[in-house]
């Protein structure tokens, strides 16, 4: 027998082993058996809920960055209207205003050794009146659906913890251990709310078992070849770095140009970074999400996630040429947002200057990304400066009685749905309780579409009285079992 025929034959064996492999796990990667969920009905006042809400959307706590430009007194409303809408809350719980915009309330519970967190942020973003269809802060209430600035981030999620509790309260119900929740009114701009909190948690010693903040939430058709709908649970979330690159030159007349003035190597550079995308990484809370809903998906998309060894490549092309949310879970981004050179058309400028946004994916840090940049755009006449930065946040358990007992208020919550953890690709306050908190979870309590989802900080922002009211039941049920 020739060589070559040999050679063949391995090859040919090679192959029949690999086919066999890859089918072998792909028809292995099924879903694990769960035990069925109990249920657990809960009543709660919907009426009152969404009466509540409204009220709240009617302060109009709309954060700066420059503080100057915020309207205090809005704020001061809001402050004067909490203890009109929950009495129950402000008389069981100690409330403490750690800073002018961070709030504190502390449910003691029969074992004080051991506490929860609830949070939630009451600032929002500004609103350009003219793109809404209704008033942002009139908080009207028209065919089922509550509109407003707040709705859904995250006033909502404040009044439905704060509903729940004061239910409960009124029903002389004391939770096994102190729950607090903890409100910041300045999250839409990094402010010192939250973490005026968690140091002074720092300093009195406390750990808190668990953390709840906003996050993903109820979604359907996020993930390939997956029809149910999912709860996404943010156990980690990306970084943040706004990058400024700048040029300068002598200027001059437009009429008589010299080559690469500072817009031309700008652009140069933003194709350059476009062009040298940041590298494929599965990180830990991607690597749950595939191994969760992939074992869900059509036979396809299964035999990928549970080959990832072999079809890596592939997942990187697809993520690639997709864009979008899923090109987002497995590199760091970047986003090229603005850009500023001369003053006038006819003026070649004497300094230009462009910003990226840049989402830092976990295992890389804002040192390397910027290393990343400056390598593949290789122009050392372009001046980089950090206006803002931040590295990615600690990844969280999902395993364990806190993940399950979230897990269960969720699964009690929305029949049917899978839940799994995933990693958030915006910031929340949540991320400074990584300092104290090894199970930080990132969910915001609702059914959210794809045009909802678009609403939060767009135009139009409004919530449906059935999911208002959902948001209490949920919280009714998770404060119950801590």
């Amino acid at each position: 027998m020739e060589w070559y025929h040999i050679l063949l034959i391995v090859l040919g064996a090679i192959l029949v082993l690999l086919v066999a492999i890859v089918l072998a796990r792909t028809l292995a990667f099924r879903p694990q058996e769960e035990a069925p969920m109990p249920e657990f009905p809960v009543q709660c006042n919907g009426d009152k809920a969404v009466r509540d809400l409204q009220a709240m959307v009617q302060c109009k706590t709309v954060s700066y960055v420059d503080e100057s430009l915020e309207d205090d007194a809005e704020f001061e409303k809001f402050y004067a209207l909490l203890p009109t809408l929950f009495p129950n809350v402000y008389r069981a719980c100690e409330y403490t205003q750690i800073t002018k915009r961070s709030i504190l309330f502390r449910w003691k519970g029969k074992d004080s050794s051991k506490c929860r967190v609830m949070m939630a942020h009451y600032d929002v973003v500004p609103v350009q009146e003219k793109g809404w269809t209704k008033p942002a802060f009139a908080g009207i209430l028209e065919d089922g659906v509550l509109w407003g600035r707040g709705t859904l981030d995250t006033k909502g999620t404040l009044n439905g913890v704060l509903q729940a509790a004061e239910q409960l309260i009124g029903e002389n119900f004391v939770p096994q251990n102190d729950i607090y929740f903890a409100f910041a009114g300045n999250e839409e701009q990094d402010g010192y709310g939250a973490p005026s909190i968690v140091s002074y948690f720092k300093e009195r010693g406390i750990q808190p078992l668990a953390v709840v903040d906003e996050g993903g939430a109820v979604v359907e058709k996020v993930f390939p070849g997956v029809k149910e709908p999912c709860a996404l649970v943010g156990i980690g979330e990306k970084g943040m770095f706004n990058l400024r690159f700048s040029v300068k030159s002598k200027g001059g007349h437009a009429s008589s140009p010299t080559p690469n003035t500072p817009v031309v190597k700008l652009s140069k550079a933003c194709i350059k970074a476009e062009k040298h995308p940041f590298a494929f990484r599965i990180s830990p809370p991607v690597q749950k999400l595939f191994d969760t809903l992939g074992r869900r998906s059509t036979f396809v998309y299964r035999m990928i996630f549970a080959n990832l060894w072999l079809f890596g490549g592939l997942l990187n092309l697809i993520c690639k040429m997709s864009g979008g949310e899923l090109n987002a879970l497995v590199r760091t981004t970047v986003a090229f947002t603005q850009m500023e050179g001369s003053q006038a058309p006819n003026v070649i400028p004497a300094q230009a200057e462009m910003v990226a946004n840049l989402r830092i994916m976990c295992g890389e840090t804002v040192q390397s990304a910027q290393a990343h940049l400056e390598k593949v755009i290789g122009d050392k006449d372009i001046e980089y400066s950090t206006i803002y930065a931040s590295n990615p946040s600690a990844v969280s358990r999902a395993d364990g009685e806190e993940w399950e007992r979230l897990k269960t208020a969720i699964s009690q919550t929305w029949s049917g749905v899978i839940v799994s953890p995933y990693l958030m690709l915006a910031c929340s306050d949540s991320r400074h309780y990584g300092e104290i908190c090894d199970c930080v979870y990132r969910f915001s309590a609702m059914a959210l579409s794809k045009e909802e989802r678009g609403m939060i900080h767009g135009n139009d922002e409004r919530i449906p009285v059935q999911t208002v009211q959902k948001i209490v039941e949920f919280y009714l049920r998770l404060l119950k079992n801590c």
